[in-house]
């Protein structure tokens, strides 16, 4: 492997600074409620909401404030993001059975009562994300579902697509507010707010912090990073599309990254010239060029065979895949969020309407983990049901155990069963 551009800018680890400013941050809330995070959302928002609840005639009045052309678009991405949920739902299932005479086993999928959907406002308003975290709750089952987002000054409040999206996605909730505060709020409960059992939704450093100090009050879906991707090229790909894909992810943040793995120098000649030409092109295009200067790398495999080694190295939150033989390199790729299989299949129809969710692990986590999906608002609950026949085949073997690792009252409890 050759490395034919390498990031310019590497960014450090961040320092103590952001753990303990949150760490204030969810005292205060915890202590104070709604109090703190009405005054967190004036300081950091520059809006102080009368309410932190958003009522329903301000989420109706939404609709006016949007053109019907946005109504349908996120109506059809979310039609399709039910889909697919609806679809993993099928493949779970519950399960019973009789494993020896008298013993039965199994496992229930048992929704959790309620979550809390953080959805991202600071340099993009994102619905898409109120979809992605609220459906497949919905799926699920879950019986609450509470969603908050940051207030914008333009707006008074939340962006309108936002609110019309998170009333289409079925949010039974919803709350102006963001930041650490609003995950405080949101795992401690406040006069107004009911705390929830779990916590989805990307965000910033600030709001991962807080993910990461509240865990275990509540759950949560992951702690995620900037967004990023790897495209595997070779030379039948074409550079301009490439190029585009690259400068799609790269506008996101400015930490975000993109990483070529390609066996064509011409390739990647091609597609470096063509970001340079794109950009500009972009009303975004001068922070996505940064991004892509600072954060982006080009790396030239021998063969696609090191290609995929290199890649499943990486374990990238997003995968593309734009080779002569898509499937046979796709079948070989086993570390990624979600992947991309072929030219027509850019991340960006997975951020909004292709159907699986957009919510994943970043980081390297896509090794041990995975993105939010129904399963993630499902707990499967084991349980035994046993007969006396049952117990008297369990009881020596359980006693002995017992007595094995001197717990003489667990000894005692399966003796009982077996008399």
């Amino acid at each position: 492997m050759r490395v034919l551009k390498e990031a310019e800018r590497i960014f450090q680890e961040e320092d103590s600074t952001v753990e303990s400013v949150v760490g204030g941050i969810l005292k205060n809330t915890r202590e104070s409620g709604d109090e703190a995070v009405i005054a967190y959302t004036e300081k950091f928002d520059g809006f102080r909401p009368s309410s932190l609840r958003v009522e329903k005639e301000a989420i109706r009045a939404a609709y006016e404030k949007v053109s019907p052309s946005t109504v349908k678009t996120l109506t059809f991405a979310a039609e399709r993001i039910r889909n697919f949920a609806l679809r993993q739902k099928e493949c779970m299932q519950e399960l019973r059975y009789e494993i020896s005479p008298g013993v039965t086993l199994g496992h229930r999928l048992l929704p959790m009562e309620s979550c809390g959907c953080y959805v991202p406002a600071g340099r993009y308003p994102l619905p898409s994300s109120a979809l992605m975290s609220a459906i497949p709750a919905k799926v699920a089952g879950v019986r609450r579902i509470a969603a908050c987002s940051p207030a914008g000054k333009a707006w008074n409040g939340i962006h309108p697509a936002v609110l019309v999206a998170m009333d289409i996605a079925g949010v039974d909730e919803v709350y102006c507010m963001g930041g650490a505060q609003a995950i405080g709020a949101f795992a401690f409960g406040t006069d107004t707010i009911q705390g929830v059992d779990i916590i989805v939704g990307p965000g910033n450093r600030y709001v991962t912090e807080a993910k990461r100090q509240v865990s275990g009050v509540v759950g949560i879906d992951m702690l995620a990073g900037p967004s990023e991707v790897v495209i595997i090229a070779d030379e039948s790909a074409n550079p301009e599309w490439v190029a585009a894909d690259a400068l799609a992810r790269c506008e996101h943040d400015p930490h975000s990254w993109t990483v070529l793995v390609t066996t064509s120098r011409s390739l990647a000649a091609a597609v470096m010239s063509s970001i340079e030409t794109q950009a500009p092109l972009l009303p975004t295009g001068e922070f996505a060029l940064r991004s892509w200067k600072n954060n982006g790398r080009v790396l030239l495999a021998d063969s696609l065979d090191e290609a995929v080694a290199i890649t499943n190295e990486i374990a990238p939150e997003h995968l593309q895949v734009m080779t002569s033989d898509n499937h046979t390199t796709a079948s070989r790729l086993v570390n990624f969020g979600s992947l991309f299989i072929g030219e027509y299949a850019p991340v960006v129809f997975g951020d909004y309407a292709s159907g699986p969710n957009h919510i994943l692990p970043t980081v390297r986590c896509a090794r041990f983990s995975n993105g939010v999906y129904v399963g993630t608002f499902l707990r499967v609950c084991s349980f035994q049901e046993i007969t006396a026949e049952g117990a008297a085949a369990l009881a020596g073997p359980c006693a002995d155990f017992a007595d094995m690792e001197g717990l003489f009252g667990h000894k005692r409890s399966a003796e009982l069963r077996g008399r």
